[in-house]
């Protein structure tokens, strides 16, 4: 954590978190004391993903892998598809997921615009993280770099 921002990188060819581990590498940070199970949600955040990225994803929803948002070829998408943003490398943008649990509704927001809002998978347990989790095919060294997280809860 330098000056705001929290950088994470990974190489394709790091070990997993635990040597028990089956997972690829990642260097994240689950948000704890913000677990929940019911109610309406928002993980807000500011992303920049260096060019050469590929293959990774950069923000989640657990429990039930609600939701994944992942790099790949310069896109950022939900899962593999739909795609989100175009051209995502070297800048900032805003990242808002709304989840609503008793909706089962999950929406991304990129820049104030609406970019999906889809079926939220489900679970008992859901929370927020962020960084670099490799994925299939990713690119020798994944990185992102996140400022002005905030996490937000409608009463």
């Amino acid at each position: 954590f330098n000056n705001g921002i929290h950088p994470f990188w990974v190489f394709a060819n790091d070990e997993p978190h635990t040597i028990t581990s089956d997972t690829k590498p990642r260097s994240e940070i689950r948000i704890r004391g913000y677990d929940y199970s019911s109610g309406v949600w928002q993980f807000e955040g500011e992303a920049y993903i260096p060019s050469g990225t590929d293959a990774t994803s950069v923000m989640q929803v657990f429990c039930a892998t609600t939701i994944m948002l992942r790099v790949y070829s310069a896109k950022l998408t939900v899962y593999r598809s739909p795609t989100v943003l175009e051209n995502v490398y070297n800048r900032w943008f805003k990242v808002n997921v709304i989840h609503d649990v008793g909706a089962s509704n999950v929406k991304v927001y990129i820049d104030g615009v609406q970019r999906y809002e889809g079926s939220g998978a489900g679970g008992n347990n859901h929370y927020f993280k962020f960084g670099v989790y490799a994925e299939d095919g990713a690119s020798h060294r994944v990185e992102s770099r996140w400022r002005q997280i905030r996490v937000l809860r409608k009463n």
